[in-house]
């Protein structure tokens, strides 16, 4: 008896978010896990724990551990989530070379070995990180999607819900833009079973939750204080490939590159997107007021001004990088 052939899933990275990936996507049972890191022993030692956890679990998937990426040849979805978190001292720039160089390197050899995967981007700074990832990969757009709108979202819901003693399923929220301090959450279309949230929520309360959000990976920082946050971003991160996997043609808001949508050209930026199979399946534009969409292109400048910095040092990050593009505002968006 033949047996199916297996849907197939990397997670590039075995530390917190990465791991942690690979559990939820192996307790999914639709794909077999593949899980890599070069520190020696750790993906074989996670993924043989995380296997012998199927027959209590109920759950047949393979997870296989590497320190290579034979094992990932032919994946259907790559999840790469490798990099280091900014260090005491490290400025900004250092912290974008060091994860450049990293990610031009995984995404070489997953691309190469996989041509026609999806990549979902977690690495930080997170918009340039997938804008470097399209580069390197020369893969289309509707292949390379960042992960940030549904893990900022996630957390805007929740304090929203904790602050009205709501249900989280009736909390329904957007976040858009670049992935920190400039995130864009729409609080004009955030509601509570229906009803809006400025009916619900004071201004100045509800700002400060807007801002709890803008500061959630933060917060999570300094409680640990030697760790950060890994059981949200790697649920936001199966969330996605729930959607493309399965074809749920979910709406989630992610990180893609713009084609003039919101008047944006040539940058990747948080806007809802549908996922499905093979990606992105189209950007959904919503209408903004004037506001949104001059504070969703500062999100874009920001987010600019770390792929000129990329750009400009792209010799530094090692082998050939294609020119990323800088990005342009182009005036007035057709939403």
């Amino acid at each position: 008896m033949l047996a199916a052939v297996r849907a197939k899933i990397t997670v590039v990275g075995a530390g917190n978010v990465g791991a942690t990936l690979a559990q939820r996507l192996a307790e999914r049972n639709y794909a077999d896990i593949v899980l890599v890191d070069i520190v020696e022993g750790l993906p074989q030692g996670k993924a043989l724990d995380m296997l012998e956890a199927g027959p209590i679990v109920g759950y047949d998937s393979v997870v296989t551990g590497s320190n290579g990426y034979e094992e990932t040849a032919g994946s259907d979805i790559v999840v790469i989530t490798s990099g280091v978190a900014r260090k005491p001292g490290m400025s900004r720039d250092d912290l974008v070379m060091t994860n450049a160089r990293v990610i031009a390197s995984v995404v070489r050899d997953v691309a190469r070995r996989s041509p026609d995967s999806v990549l979902v981007m977690v690495t930080n700074p997170l918009d340039a990180m997938a804008q470097l990832a399209h580069a390197v990969s020369g893969f289309p757009r509707e292949r390379v999607i960042g992960m940030a709108g549904v893990l900022d979202t996630a957390r805007f819901r929740t304090f929203i819900a904790r602050e009205l003693d709501a249900s989280i399923e009736d909390v329904d929220a957007y976040v858009l833009g670049g992935h920190g301090d400039t995130m864009v959450p729409l609080t004009r279309l955030s509601t509570v079973a229906g009803i809006p949230v400025a009916e619900l929520i004071a201004p100045q309360r509800l700002e400060s939750i807007v801002q709890r959000a803008r500061d959630g990976g933060a917060e999570i920082v300094n409680l640990l204080k030697t760790g950060s946050a890994y059981y949200a971003p790697s649920a936001a991160a199966a969330q996605m490939v729930d959607a493309i996997h399965l074809d749920t043609r979910r709406i989630l808001p992610c990180s893609v590159m713009l084609k003039g949508e919101f008047g944006i050209q040539g940058l990747f930026t948080g806007v809802p997107c549908q996922l499905g199979t093979g990606g992105l399946v189209e950007v959904v534009e919503v209408k903004l007021e004037p506001e949104e969409r001059a504070a969703l292109h500062r999100s874009a400048n920001a987010v600019r001004e770390v792929i000129e910095l990329l750009d400009s040092r792209r010799s530094d990050i090692g082998g050939t990088v294609p020119p990323l593009g800088t990005g342009v505002l182009v005036g007035a968006s057709t939403s």
